[in-house]
């Protein structure tokens, strides 16, 4: 599978659509070691003068840890006949056992990135910011019933470093 590498300003992507109801994974480390989560909360958007995305992950999921650890991540979005895999992605954890093995999916690695050949679109991501979401800001007081074990997310805002799309999905 051909992976191209495309203006991001050129990208037609219905965001509401392709996170919130088709899903995402998110995807940090290395060859060494990396680990994969299904996320459909996020976002796309300008700020400080960059593209960027923006992606929550609760500290429990184990790719919480690898987000900490490396300043790289990307977002792969797939066609509906992953739907199973990402489904998997989003269940069990990395720590218990071997996601990409279970998904069937293939993993790439380029310039300290990694994602999989299966995606239909990938958002190469550099970290730079991160905070902990702060109830103590929340407006509407029904947010908080998203956080009955008080777990939450860190938002992690990246600049969008390339954007690749599969040639074979297009």
């Amino acid at each position: 599978m051909a992976f191209k590498e495309v203006n991001v300003n050129n990208l037609n992507i219905n965001p509401f659509e392709s996170i919130g109801k088709d899903w995402m994974l998110i995807t940090s480390g290395d060859k060494e070691k990396f680990n994969t989560m299904t996320a459909s909360w996020g976002g796309l958007g300008v700020l400080w003068n960059k593209n960027v995305t923006f992606s929550f992950v609760r500290p429990q999921r184990y790719t919480f840890e690898f987000l900490e650890k490396n300043d790289l991540y990307t977002l792969s979005f797939f066609n509906n006949n992953y739907r199973k895999a990402l489904t998997l992605c989003g269940k069990v954890s990395g720590r218990d056992i071997d996601k990409v093995k279970e998904s069937k999916l293939t993993p790439k690695f380029d310039n300290g990135f990694t994602y999989f050949e299966q995606a239909r679109l990938v958002l190469a991501c550099k970290k730079i910011y991160t905070q902990f979401i702060d109830p103590n800001h929340f407006i509407d007081d029904k947010i908080e019933s998203n956080y009955e074990n008080k777990d939450y997310h860190n938002m992690y805002v990246g600049e969008i470093i390339s954007c690749l799309v599969n040639e074979d999905n297009e």
